[in-house]
């Protein structure tokens, strides 16, 4: 799988929250809860996301609230 630059994109958690529109805190516990988007872990500190795997994830909430799977 070829995934283009924009697409391959990595955010920090704060910028994933901004881009999501939830808060910090909401995206945390989401990590804690493992029902957030996929992330990633550098250290004990760094937390990641891919824009990519943000929007894939998006995607399956979207289908499954239709009804739909992917």
């Amino acid at each position: 799988m070829k995934v283009h630059l924009e697409q391959s994109q990595r955010l920090r958690a704060i910028e994933a929250a901004k881009y999501l529109r939830v808060s910090r805190s909401t995206l945390a516990k989401w990590r804690m809860a493992k029902v957030g988007p996929p992330h990633h872990r550098c250290g004990s500190r760094l937390v990641y996301y891919f824009v990519y795997e943000i929007d894939a994830w998006l995607a399956a909430c979207d289908a499954a609230a239709s009804g739909h799977s992917q």
